[in-house]
This record gives structure tokens, C-alpha cells and sequence, in this order.
């Protein structure tokens, strides 16, 4: 009895913690084979399951991410390019040596997380975020709570659906992607590799697509342009070469 419970332990305590491509390989016709098929049939459904409601869950944070867009009538569109930007950033990333510890799960993560780095502008009053020209400083200050608002809003959305690893990639994008190299970011005016890595990826992204769209404050770069001036801040708002 000892060898077919342990495996049916150990396959349970991987389910518990999310894996649920995990299957116990029993196959005999006595009483513990059927029990390892009907494990195996729950399992398959605890999959299914879950696919669908993490299917639901993407669903209501693409729809709540556009409808922060379309409230912000100064950035449309921005969602699927910085998206965009992130993934391809990342696949050139990956193609160098000096990054082949980035995981799969890592990159993906990055990835999934990106359409929800603006969320909390949600909570930013609309006379500040649908203003038709530059900010005050007081207005500026009211528009950088909204990195803090969606760090929130994202951990109270994923928590008991995603994965902690998950989670976590996720808040600090939303949190830390207007934190700068130099230190003179925000909020926490962090430097350096204090910021986590996928946030100063998501401020790339962010930076680059304000550049080349037209803003009501400002015409848009051609992309050359657009490099140019984040070549030329490396080592202040992003990382040095």
C-alpha cells in the first residue's frame, strides 16, 4: 500500500499548489488503479475549471484596463502597444547571453502583467486625467498616486486566483514603472537594481509609446527620434548599456 499512496500524496500536495498537469501513474485493475483514474478524471476537471476562470479573470482586467483608457482621451491604444513592447523587449533580451536566467515563467509573467501597469487611473479624478494640457504640480502629484492605486487594485484582483510569483511580477510592474535609474522616480524615488527588473522593463515600454503617440501636449517623435532620447537616457531613467 505504501508506494500507490505516495504517489497519490505527492500528486496532491502538487495539485494544492497549482500544478494541474500532474497525473498519478497507476495502472493496475485493482482498487487503487480506479482510484488513480478517478484522481486523474478530477484532475482534469480542476484544470478546465481553472483555464476558464483564469479566462474570465483576463477578461475583466482587459475590459477594466479599457475602460481606464477610455476615460484617459489622451492615450489610446496604449494598452496593446506598451503590451506589444514589452513582449518584443523581451524576446531581444532573451537572444543575449547575459540574460539567460530569465525563465519562462518569469518572461511570461512580464508579459501577462502589462496590460494592468495603469489600472489604478481609475481612481484619478477625471479634471486631472482628462485635463487637455500639462499638469500643475499639484495635479502631477494627484496623477502619480495612481502607480500606488494600481499596485492595490491588481494584488486585491489576483489574490487566491494567480500564483504568488505571479502576483508579485505583477504589483511591482503597476508600482514601480515610473521609478527612474537615477533614483529620481516615483513613488519611492528607488535606484538602480533597487527596481525590480520587470518594472524597468514595463518604464521602457511606457516611455517609448509616450514618445512616438501624439499627445495634446505634444506632436509625436518618429521612432529614430524615440531612441535617440532613450538612448540618451540610459544610465538616468533607465538602465546603462
Amino acid at each position: 500500500f505504501e508506494n500507490p499512496l505516495k504517489k497519490l500524496q505527492d500528486a496532491t500536495k502538487k495539485i494544492e499548489k497549482g500544478n494541474y498537469d500532474e497525473r498519478v501513474g497507476i495502472v493496475t485493475t485493482d482498487s487503487f488503479g480506479i482510484l488513480a483514474d478517478s484522481f486523474n478524471d478530477m484532475t482534469d476537471s480542476l484544470k478546465a475549471k481553472n483555464k476558464k476562470i483564469l479566462s474570465i479573470q483576463n477578461s475583466i482586467v482587459t475590459g477594466m484596463a479599457t475602460m481606464v483608457e477610455s476615460r484617459d482621451n489622451s492615450t489610446g491604444g496604449h494598452i496593446k502597444r506598451t503590451s506589444d513592447c514589452v513582449r518584443i523587449f523581451i524576446e531581444e533580451l532573451r537572444k543575449k547571453s547575459e540574460f539567460n536566467y530569465l525563465t519562462d515563467s518569469f518572461c511570461q509573467a512580464v508579459i501577462k502583467a502589462a496590460p494592468m501597469h495603469d489600472l489604478g487611473k481609475v481612481g484619478v479624478d477625471d479634471k486631472v486625467l482628462r485635463k487637455p494640457g500639462r499638469l500643475t504640480p499639484e495635479e502631477f502629484a494627484i496623477m502619480q498616486t495612481h502607480v500606488i492605486k494600481s499596485a492595490n487594485l491588481v494584488d486585491n484582483i489576483l489574490q487566491g486566483v494567480e500564483e504568488e510569483h505571479f502576483i508579485q511580477v505583477a504589483v511591482n510592474v503597476a508600482h514601480y514603472h515610473h521609478e527612474k535609474y537615477d533614483g529620481k522616480g516615483y513613488p519611492c524615488g528607488l535606484k538602480g537594481e533597487e527596481i525590480p527588473f520587470e518594472a524597468r522593463i514595463m518604464a521602457l515600454a511606457d516611455v517609448f509609446d509616450a514618445l512616438v503617440s501624439k499627445r495634446c501636449y505634444k506632436d509625436s517623435f518618429s521612432y529614430d527620434k524615440a531612441f535617440q532620447i532613450i538612448e540618451e537616457s540610459l544610465g538616468n531613467h533607465f538602465d546603462p548599456i
